[in-house]
């Protein structure tokens, strides 16, 4: 499968950031950082600050406007809550891109760069809402994505199940059509509905290369964890 196309619009590529535009992701940080007191682990602030550094990371590589992603990386997950009260029936990044929008407007942005960073949350979910159309969009939607697969991916995988009491495996049921937030919303689960899918959904150059290499490393594990699971290593 190959990656989907998207069409994106740049910024204007990254440049050195100013007194004041560091001040304001400091500021934006911190009100993000408000929103985690009591948030699960799989989805904590720990999961956001590695988001952003990926962010920083393919950002600077693509040419990207790095004062949008890292604000729109601290804040991606900021209606997180929301969605795990209400076992999912809330979109965290519709959730977010609103209470987004209350923030940046507390602060002196270019309305241009304000609904870019608002438009980075609402396309950053994978199941759903809306597709990337800028470059910073695409950016966030790797690097969140990225978190998801790999080794970090993994552990991430069995945290979320261990947050919602699931099981460790489901074998006498079709995972792909076991219901989210149950039992048997398993890491197995998570990885052959969603995980697997991710690296063909990679939308970057500089994503795609380090997505290789983390779905190699948990394609090997679930291979092997269905093996030890059957007593077959």
């Amino acid at each position: 499968m190959k990656p989907r196309a998207v069409r994106y619009t740049r910024a204007g590529g990254a440049a050195t950031m100013t007194e004041t535009e560091k001040n304001f992701l400091a500021r934006i940080r911190e009100q993000a950082q408000a929103h985690f007191s009591q948030a699960r682990g799989s989805h904590d602030w720990d999961h956001t600050l590695r988001v952003h550094r990926l962010c920083r990371r393919i950002g600077a590589a693509e040419g990207a406007d790095l004062l949008v992603t890292e604000a729109a990386a601290y804040l991606h997950d900021i209606g997180r809550a929301h969605q795990d009260r209400a076992s999912g029936k809330v979109c965290h990044a519709e959730k977010g891109a609103a209470i987004a929008r209350e923030i940046l407007n507390m602060h002196p942005l270019a309305d241009a760069r304000r609904e870019n960073v608002i438009h980075c949350i609402a396309a950053h979910r994978f199941r759903r809402g809306e597709t990337p159309r800028t470059l910073e969009a695409c950016v966030l939607f790797d690097a969140d994505k990225l978190d998801a697969i790999g080794a970090v991916g993994v552990a991430r995988a069995f945290l979320f199940a261990g947050e919602l009491g699931a099981r460790l495996h489901s074998p006498e049921i079709d995972v792909t059509r076991a219901p989210a937030y149950s039992v048997d919303d398993t890491g197995y689960r998570e990885y052959v509905v969603k995980l697997a899918k991710i690296r063909d959904r990679i939308l970057t150059v500089t994503g795609r290369r380090l997505a290789d290499e983390r779905h190699r490393f948990m394609a090997g594990f679930f291979d092997r964890f269905m093996e030890e699971y059957e007593g077959e290593r």
